[in-house]
């Protein structure tokens, strides 16, 4: 078995490549979806986003107003910082628990550990292979804009409230560039998806 860790940046296609993984093969533990899991409505998670960010940040029925707690963090780093120390720690024990399960198994799969967060958390230490999908700031501001129907100033807001994506290229692994057509991404991760294959 070989463990790789996926990351990117907001409207860099990270999920198009994680998607593209899991079709040739790969396992994909997404920390996004597993956050959704760990913040259901009465999980120890879901009560200490209560304490600390009142009961506003709730919809009617008691699950989480994402769009209105994600205006919150967007413009406050210390909140943003809050709610990951709030959330992280129980995504990982969950990502870490499957991980073991899979490595139970002891057979050549390829497992994609996809965290946007991957750099920022110090993650990528973790894993022999960082995968980056990239494009260039300006295609990341372009593609946002189209993506979200915002502003260039609310797009600009939402890529600098995260690493730049330079940044983390210095981390990465493997690039896979998300410039192109689809039909390049796929040629390119097809690629990765082998090499990976090949370490397993």
């Amino acid at each position: 078995m070989v463990v790789a860790g996926l990351t990117g940046g907001i409207a860099t296609g990270k999920s198009t490549v994680a998607t593209l993984l899991e079709s040739f093969g790969a396992v994909v533990l997404d920390a996004d979806k597993i956050a959704r899991e760990v913040v259901e409505k009465g999980t120890p998670a879901w009560q200490k986003i209560r304490e600390h960010f009142g009961s506003e940040v709730f919809n009617e029925d008691g699950t989480i107003n994402r769009e209105y707690l994600g205006s919150i963090i967007f413009s406050d780093r210390k909140k943003k910082e809050l709610l990951n120390s709030l959330v992280h720690p129980a995504v990982f024990e969950v990502m870490a628990e499957r991980l073991r399960m899979l490595q139970a198994r002891g057979d050549g799969t390829v497992v994609i550990c996809d965290v946007p967060l991957l750099i920022e958390t110090g993650m990528e230490r973790d894993f022999s292979e960082v995968i980056l999908a990239y494009v260039p700031e300006e295609l990341q501001i372009e593609r946002l804009m189209s993506r979200d129907r915002i502003s260039r100033e609310e797009a600009l807001k939402k890529i600098r409230s995260q690493m730049p994506i330079e940044e983390k290229r210095k981390y990465a692994t493997i690039i896979i560039d998300n410039s192109g057509s689809i039909e390049e991404t796929s040629k390119r991760t097809l690629e990765v998806y082998k090499y990976l294959k090949g370490k397993a």
